[in-house]
């Protein structure tokens, strides 16, 4: 065998090695995507799974305001009318910027639900609505948490893709970039659940 035929097999050898060692590194990020994505999907649910619950408790007191429970009713229902998956999220970032807006405005809509329990003392000393308050609360910070993790590893993935010699082979077998799930500012932070009564 010639040198030359020895040297064009390395370099074959060693571009098969490059092209499947940064293949398989993306597929995990993708992977690591999705699973981001599930979480936050996950804590989503468990929100809209809290807000029957909470919408009857305050049902129950009759002089509540009909509007706002209305305005979370209809949220929600706007909320869970579409569902994106980690894939639809390349192929569709439209779908996630609506999809992104409903859930947007459902939290502003308990917000606003939230404030308006203040008025009623009756309503914040009653247990059930107090343990809901609480576990959506929790719903609402691990949702945060979620979130952030679910775009920093999307950070990493637009990275990985786009930095060279990655974004060639990223190009070829069709990794693209995957959008954020952003929230608006006053959805960084959970709703402040005030326990102190004695207002």
């Amino acid at each position: 065998m010639s040198k030359g035929l020895i040297v064009v097999i390395v370099i074959v050898v060693a571009i098969a090695l490059m092209f499947g060692s940064t293949y398989n590194g993306l597929v995990k990020l993708d992977e690591t995507v999705k699973g981001a994505w599930a979480e936050v999907d996950n804590q989503l649910k468990r929100r809209m799974d809290l807000i029957p619950n909470l919408v009857n408790t305050v049902k129950g007191y009759a002089n509540f305001e009909k509007e706002t429970l209305e305005g979370v009713i209809q949220a929600r229902a706007n909320a869970t009318k579409m569902e994106v998956n980690a894939g639809d999220l390349i192929n569709n970032p439209e779908q996630l910027q609506q999809f992104m807006n409903a859930q947007n405005g459902l939290s502003s809509a308990l917000g606003r639900l939230m404030v308006v329990v203040e008025r009623y003392p009756e309503l914040k000393a009653n247990q059930n609505f107090l343990d809901l308050q609480a576990q959506l609360e929790g719903t609402e910070n691990r949702l945060a948490v979620a979130r952030r993790r679910f775009n920093e590893t999307v950070r990493e993935y637009n990275t990985k893709i786009r930095v060279f010699p990655r974004n060639f082979i990223a190009g070829i077998l069709g990794f693209q970039q995957r959008p954020y799930f952003e929230a608006p500012p006053e959805a960084e932070q959970a709703p402040e659940v005030d326990f102190d009564f004695s207002k």
